[in-house]
């Protein structure tokens, strides 16, 4: 099974945190869904004719798409891809977005899994993020979306937030009272190319200290455990049987096409690249052709892929791993730093696994570099 990614590059407006590809130029969104129409039908061999599990409408923000735009794209990946009865149909929005009738008509589309860009529930931290929504509208946006229907929801929370007066123990009590069946939880990233990365340099933001972080990292794990949620990713907890199937497939190295600009794809041996420039994006569709860079993935690249990702979650990684020609024996290359990490309790081995626990997942990133295949 795969999974089909749509790329929608528009948002309202900047958020102080975001480098991802966007434009606030929305009028240019008529084009761009002919153009994602038609990358479909340029793309519709890349999956080799693999069975559709999951579509995930990212952005940006699909949510300033029309419905009818909503519901052409759609119809074009049924006539173009082999789709699953039990597709999971991912939209992430924003609560500003989330009208009750807009909600309506997302609910006739058959989307079946919403996921909410709250970030908090505070209205100074939405105010200093450059949100386009208010507290009272993060909230009357879940409300409604339950009341049309939708039973698998997702709030996004950032946490990590240096602003005099912020509490993530408030907005965990709020999250915690809404449950929603999944919340993705991230600390906040100062990227360089930013508002916020241009305060930092010129000193007039702080990131809170690592010890902070780690902290609040903890305090995330354990107020959501305590209410009933599952830890299955660095960065995801949901409720029983509510894991994002689609996320699943990329940490699980399943095979996935992207489409729109900036979009990213992956086939199990190569990883393409959508450029990420809309009007350029648009001019070579037009022309029937994808403007997209490819990197052939070496089997040391998809080992150390496969150990990243697999410490990410809660399954953890096998001790065994293949890629190609190579295979690659964790517990026969790196045998001392495994038992270290066990003796010093940052993992466990179950099953031929190696799974963090919480203590090794504050640095997970170090002890996945730690144990990558070297000479790439």
């Amino acid at each position: 099974m795969a999974g089909i990614y749509i790329h929608v590059p528009f948002c309202r407006q900047a958020c102080h945190y975001c480098d991802f590809h966007f434009s606030t130029s929305t009028g240019q969104s008529p084009d761009l869904v002919k153009a994602v129409i038609r990358e479909i039908e340029l793309q519709h061999t890349y999956l080799s004719g693999e069975l559709i599990s999951t579509i995930y409408f990212g952005g940006g923000t699909p949510s300033l798409l029309n419905p009818s735009d909503i519901e052409l794209i759609l119809v074009s990946l049924s006539k173009w891809f082999n789709l699953s009865e039990e597709i999971e149909l991912t939209l992430e929005a924003n609560p500003d977005d989330l009208t009750e009738p807009y909600l309506k008509a997302l609910y006739g589309l058959a989307i079946n899994r919403l996921s909410i860009g709250i970030q908090s529930f505070n209205q100074k931290v939405l105010t200093w993020m450059n949100r386009a929504h208010t507290s009272q509208q993060a909230k009357d946006s879940i409300e409604w979306s339950r009341n049309i229907g939708f039973d698998n929801i997702n709030i996004d929370l950032i946490y990590g937030v240096p602003l005099p007066g912020y509490s993530l123990e408030e907005d965990l009590d709020t999250i915690i009272a809404f449950l929603p069946q999944h919340i993705s939880a991230y600390n906040l990233t100062i990227e360089p190319k930013t508002v916020f990365g241009h305060q930092l340099k010129t000193g007039v933001l702080k990131e809170v200290s690592e010890k902070v972080a780690a902290d609040s990292f903890e305090k995330v794990m354990d107020r959501l455990r305590a209410a009933g949620y599952h830890h299955y990713e660095t960065s995801n907890f949901s409720l029983p049987g509510k894991q994002s199937r689609h996320n699943l497939g990329y940490w699980r190295g399943r095979s996935y096409l992207g489409i729109g600009p900036s979009a990213h794809s992956f086939n199990g041996h190569s990883r393409q690249y959508n450029i990420a420039n809309n009007a350029l994006y648009v001019k070579a569709i037009n022309n029937d052709q994808v403007p997209y860079s490819i990197e052939q993935l070496s089997p040391e690249q998809r080992i150390n892929e496969m150990i990243m990702l697999g410490l990410r979650t809660s399954e953890g990684v096998d001790l065994k791993l293949e890629a190609g020609a190579l295979r690659w024996n964790l517990m026969q290359h790196s045998s001392t730093y495994l038992d270290k990490l066990v003796k010093d309790q940052f993992a466990r081995i179950d099953k031929n696994k190696l799974i963090l626990t919480d203590k090794g997942k504050l640095v997970a990133d170090r002890i996945a570099e730690d144990l990558f295949v070297m000479g790439e």
